[in-house]
């Protein structure tokens, strides 16, 4: 499935399949990463697809995407929280499909160039070895059965990215990821929708889509609609389990001259930091910039942080002793501090028809959290696959269900529980 649809996306401008005046058409609400992929998705499969999105990519107010850490992690990811396994277990399949497609984006040299996409170290560092903790080592095996590149468990490692052992780890391991610049991505992926032909409209839709699905199909001539607002979907899907995590990142300019340039993404779990919510995240952005993190603060929506801020404080400082040299770092002087709300929901990611209602033609795809880069391909598929069942009219079904390995016993044990 991977590598089908790698073949079946181009990341050149015109579409796949062009698209007739006759082909379905999908109204797509939101723009952001998950908007934009599916939009690709659809567009090269010889779909019309029109874009409706309250804002764009900008760099004066930036969408959450924008402000996302893009790191690619293998569920579940380090920062954020997981409630469902079997959200997990479609996330295993997504994420996978998302890695190859990132990764065929950034052999192409002028396309990693244009997109800031790029396949770089990324190393994971515990406080005891890893066999130690079932969960991680259940992660672990997991990975390096997954086709990812790189793999190397070494500890090392600690010394060689010239980590502070007295922070407490002992252990790590490490793997070849894509690490995004979001807004220089965002930027190229909102151009490269639309050279394919999708038509963009700036506008907020308000209320529940099912109560007004007809009057917009109506209103934009569409076949189909598809449902990707994020923490929108509270209101669009009538779904009260959507809820914020809110997190912040520090950016500092990592040119070598106040510290060693950092040149591979460098994370501590939460059972090694302070709290569940307080980890170690390092990741370089582009060339000049380095991230620091991270953060997560369930059902905060004001985006408050200064740099003063104590919870912001505690998290360069816990860096700043993991990684030392870092306490010289000079801010970005143009944009030292990003923050924005990852949106997630109690059964974590949605991707799914809507049920309410036989016949319905809305397809959702919300609830992504921290992880809309890493899931942003593999959902794209699966919602391109419930667009084109909704359009020859197979009923809708609960996708509450995994078959097969997709799943690990000990998920399967907590699920249970």
């Amino acid at each position: 499935m991977t590598l089908t649809l790698w073949k079946d996306l181009s990341p050149l401008p015109q579409p796949l399949r062009e698209p007739s005046s006759t082909s379905p058409h999908v109204l797509i609400i939101g723009g952001g990463v998950t908007g934009l992929t599916t939009a690709w998705v659809l567009l090269d499969r010889g779909y019309r697809v029109t874009v409706v999105s309250s804002a764009w990519v900008n760099s004066q107010r930036r969408l959450t995407s924008q402000i996302a850490g893009a790191l690619w992690e293998y569920p579940p990811a380090v920062c954020g929280r997981h409630t469902d396994a079997i959200s997990i277990a479609h996330s295993k399949k997504w994420v996978m499909t998302g890695y190859h497609i990132f990764d065929g984006l950034a052999s192409i040299p002028e396309i990693s160039q244009a997109s800031g996409i790029r396949m770089l170290p990324s190393t994971f560092f515990f406080p005891t070895a890893v066999e130690n903790d079932l969960e991680q080592y259940s992660k672990m095996t997991e990975i390096m059965a997954s086709g990812v590149r790189g793999f190397r468990r070494d500890p090392h490692l600690i010394e060689e990215r010239r980590c502070d052992r007295s922070y407490g780890v002992v252990d790590a391991y490490e793997l070849v990821v894509p690490i995004i610049d979001t807004d220089q991505a965002m930027e190229w992926l909102t151009e490269l929708v639309a050279s394919k032909g999708a038509k963009y409209i700036t506008e907020t839709i308000f209320g529940d889509l099912l109560q007004a699905e007809d009057v917009l199909r109506a209103r934009f001539k569409a076949d189909a609609i598809v449902n990707c607002t994020g923490l929108g979907a509270e209101s669009l899907a009538d779904d009260k389990t959507v809820y914020p995590i809110r997190g912040g990142l520090i950016r500092v300019i990592n040119d070598g001259v106040d510290f060693p340039k950092v040149e591979a993404a460098l994370t501590i779990t939460a059972d090694a930091a302070h709290s569940v919510d307080e980890i170690i995240f390092l990741v370089p952005r582009n060339d000049n910039i380095l991230l620091i993190g991270g953060i997560t603060e369930p059902h905060k929506n004001l985006l408050d942080y200064t740099l003063e801020t104590p919870i912001i404080k505690r998290m360069r400082a816990r860096c700043e002793a993991f990684l030392p040299g870092l306490e010289n770092a000079r801010l970005d002087s143009d944009y030292p501090l990003a923050q924005g709300l990852r949106p997630f929901r109690g059964q974590n990611v949605r991707v799914e028809r809507e049920l309410r209602r036989v016949g319905s033609r809305i397809v959702h795809s919300y609830g992504h959290g921290g992880s809309g880069w890493s899931l942003s391909f593999g959902c794209a598929a699966d919602v391109a696959k419930l667009v084109d069942e909704a359009l020859a009219g197979i009923p809708a079904k609960s996708t509450r269900v995994i078959v097969g390995s997709e799943i690990t016993s000990m998920e399967m044990v907590r699920a249970i529980l």
